[in-house]
C-alpha cells in the first residue's frame, strides 16, 4: 500500500502494447492525410494551371483571327477590280434605257391632261439612231455617277471595316488586362495553396515529433513563452500580390496629387508669409486670381502636353490609331462629348485653384470633394439611374461633413477671401461632377488613353483662348522678376500631374478602378497632412471631423459601385 499503488508498471509489461498500437495508428492516420491533402493540392494547382493555359490558347485565337480579318481586309481593298469597259457600256446603256423610258412616262404623266404626250420612245425600247450621240453623252455621265457611287460605296465599306478594326483592338487590349489579372489571381491562388500545403506538412510533422517523443519540449529555463523552430521558417519572403502592389500604386497617386494642391498653395501668394518644412519663409509668387490661375494652369499644361504622349504610347501602343480614327470618323456627339468633358475639367481645374488660393487647402479640397451628390442626382435625372439606400445616406454624410469644414474668419489663420474660396471650390465640384457624367457617356466608345490626351489637349487649348479673351480686370497679375520661379513652378506642377497620372493608371491594371478609386478618396487627409507638415498650415478640429465623415461618404459610395460591379 501507499508509494508501491502510484508507480507505474514495468517497460516490459503488457499494458504498455495498447498505447503503442494506438500512436502507431494515428501516425498513420496523420500520413494518409498528410498524402490526400497533397494529391488534392496537386489536382488543383494542375486544374488551375489548364485553366491558364486554356485563356492563353484563347487569347492567342482571337489575336489569329484578328490577323486574318485585317490581312483579308487589306486583301480585298487591294485586289479591286478595275471595270471591264465592254460590261460598262452594255450597263450603262440598260440604265440609260430604263431611266430615259421612266422619264417619258413621268412626263407624259404630267401633261396627259391637257397636251399630248412629248415623248415617246421605239416600242423595242431601244434609242433612234439619230439620238446616237446623246446617247453617247448621256452614258459617259452615267458612266461617271455611276464610278463616284462605286467610290463611296467602298470608302463606306474601308471606313466600317475601320471602326470593326478598332472595335476588335479594343478587345484585344480588354482581353490581355483580364488575362494579366487571371495570371494574378492564379499565381495569388496557386501561392497560398504551396503555402497552405507546407503549411499541413509542417504541422503534420510537429505533431509526429510529438506523439513520438510522448511528450512536449520543455522550455528552457528562464523562458515563459513558446518559439518557432527553425523548421518552421519560410524559405523566403513572401511575395507580394498584384492587389496589393496596385493599392500602394493607388496611395502614391493621392500622395502625388497631395503634393501638387502643396506646391500650388506655396506657388500662390498668401495674407503672411508661409513657413516651409519650418526651414524658411517663402511669400509665394503670385497672388490667387482668375488670370493667374489660367497662366499656372496654361504652363502646367505646356508640360503636360510634351510629355503625355510619350507616356501614352508608353501605356497605349496604338494610341495614335485610335486618335487618328477618332478624327476621320466623323461622329460629331462622340467628339462634342471628349471635348465637352475637357471643357468642363477646365473649369474644374481653375476654380480649385482659385479656392486653394483663398482658404486652407484641406478645406479646399475637402469641399471639392462634394462631386458625387452631384454625379449621383444627375445621372438620376438624365440616366434613369435611381439612387439606393446607401447612396443616400452617403450622400447626406458628404453633405453634413462639408458643412462642418466650411471655414470661418479666424485672426489667428492667414486666409484670403473666405466667401470666394468656398464658392470657387462648390465650382470646382460642380464641374468636375459635369466631367465624370460626360465620362460615362464616352465609355467603350474610345479607350481611356486617348481620351485623356483629348481632354489634355482641350484644356491646354481652353487655357491659351482664355488668357487672349480675359478681361483686363480679371487677367494677368505678376511682379517682374518672379518668371523663373512661376516656371519652375509650372515643371514641378506638371511632373506631379504626370506621375499622379502614370501611378494611378498602373494601380487600376493591377488592383481594379474600384479599389483605386477608394484609395483616391483619402486625397483630402493626405493634402490636408502635407499642408500642416510643409507649410504649418492648421485646421479646426471641427473641420477635421466634416474631413472624416466626407471622406468616409465618398469611400461609402466607391465600395457600394465594387460590390454593385462584382454582383453583376
Amino acid at each position: 500500500m501507499g508509494t508501491q499503488d502510484n508507480q507505474p508498471p514495468p517497460l516490459g509489461s503488457g499494458e504498455t502494447r495498447p498505447a503503442d498500437e494506438i500512436l502507431n495508428s494515428v501516425m498513420q492516420e496523420l500520413e494518409a492525410f498528410h498524402r490526400q491533402m497533397k494529391e488534392q493540392m496537386s489536382q488543383d494547382i494542375q486544374r488551375l494551371q489548364a485553366d491558364k493555359d486554356r485563356l492563353i490558347e484563347d487569347i492567342d485565337s482571337l489575336q489569329t483571327e484578328y490577323r486574318r480579318l485585317q490581312s483579308q481586309q487589306f486583301q480585298t481593298l487591294s485586289d479591286r477590280i478595275p471595270p471591264n469597259p465592254a460590261w460598262l457600256k452594255q450597263l450603262t446603256q440598260i440604265v440609260a434605257r430604263n431611266v430615259e423610258q421612266a422619264l417619258i412616262a413621268r412626263i407624259n404623266q404630267i401633261k396627259a391632261a391637257s397636251d399630248p404626250p412629248l415623248l415617246s420612245t421605239d416600242p423595242s425600247g431601244l434609242v433612234p439612231l439619230s439620238d446616237l450621240g446623246d446617247e453617247n453623252f448621256n452614258n459617259r455621265q452615267l458612266e461617271a455617277v455611276l464610278e463616284t457611287s462605286l467610290n463611296h460605296t467602298f470608302q463606306a465599306l474601308q471606313q466600317e471595316l475601320s471602326h470593326y478594326q478598332s472595335d476588335l483592338s479594343r478587345r484585344l487590349n480588354n482581353m490581355q488586362t483580364l488575362e494579366q489579372q487571371a495570371e494574378a489571381l492564379l499565381e495569388t491562388i496557386v501561392a497560398r495553396l504551396e503555402q497552405q500545403a507546407e503549411t499541413s506538412t509542417l504541422r503534420g510533422e510537429s505533431s509526429r515529433r510529438e506523439l513520438s517523443s510522448g511528450r512536449p519540449e520543455a522550455l528552457p529555463p528562464g523562458k515563459t513563452t513558446l518559439t518557432k523552430p527553425p523548421e518552421t521558417a519560410p524559405s523566403g519572403a513572401k511575395p507580394s500580390s498584384p492587389v496589393q502592389l496596385g493599392l500602394f500604386l493607388a496611395l502614391l497617386s493621392a500622395v502625388s496629387l497631395s503634393l501638387f494642391n502643396v506646391c500650388l498653395k506655396i506657388i500662390l501668394k498668401g495674407p503672411q508669409p508661409r513657413e516651409i518644412l519650418g526651414l524658411f519663409s517663402l511669400e509665394g509668387i503670385i497672388s490667387p486670381g482668375i488670370g493667374n490661375s489660367l497662366l499656372i494652369l496654361l504652363l502646367r499644361m505646356i508640360v503636360v502636353m510634351g510629355l503625355m504622349p510619350i507616356v501614352a504610347t508608353f501605356l497605349y501602343p496604338p494610341v495614335w490609331q485610335d486618335l487618328r480614327r477618332f478624327l476621320q470618323s466623323g461622329d460629331r456627339r462622340l467628339m462634342l462629348t471628349v471635348i465637352g468633358s475637357g471643357f468642363f475639367l477646365f473649369l474644374s481645374q481653375v476654380a480649385i485653384y482659385v479656392a486653394i488660393g483663398e482658404i486652407p487647402t484641406g478645406i479646399a479640397i475637402t469641399i471639392f470633394f462634394i462631386y458625387p451628390i452631384v454625379t449621383v442626382i444627375a445621372s438620376w435625372g438624365l440616366f434613369g439611374d435611381r439612387p439606393t439606400l446607401i447612396r443616400v445616406i452617403a450622400m447626406i454624410t458628404i453633405l453634413a461633413g462639408g458643412i462642418l469644414c466650411l471655414p470661418a474668419r479666424n485672426p489667428n489663420i492667414a486666409m484670403g477671401n473666405v466667401q470666394v474660396g468656398v464658392i470657387a471650390a462648390i465650382c470646382a465640384g460642380i464641374a468636375f461632377a459635369g466631367y465624370v457624367l460626360l465620362t460615362q457617356v464616352a465609355a467603350g466608345k474610345l479607350h481611356p488613353i486617348p481620351f485623356s490626351l483629348v481632354n489634355f489637349a482641350a484644356i491646354f487649348v481652353f487655357s491659351a483662348v482664355s488668357l487672349m479673351v480675359l478681361p483686363d480686370n480679371l487677367g494677368i497679375s505678376i511682379e517682374p522678376g518672379v518668371w523663373n520661379g512661376l516656371i519652375i513652378g509650372g515643371v514641378v506642377l506638371g511632373v506631379l500631374t504626370l506621375s499622379s497620372y502614370l501611378l494611378n493608371n498602373f494601380a487600376i491594371r493591377s488592383a481594379g478602378a474600384s479599389l483605386a478609386s477608394i484609395i483616391g478618396t483619402t486625397g483630402p487627409a493626405l493634402t490636408a497632412l502635407f499642408a500642416f507638415w510643409i507649410i504649418g498650415e492648421s485646421i479646426k478640429q471641427q473641420q477635421i471631423y466634416g474631413m472624416a465623415l466626407v471622406i468616409l461618404g465618398v469611400g461609402a459610395m466607391s465600395v457600394e459601385r465594387m460590390i454593385g460591379a462584382k454582383r453583376n
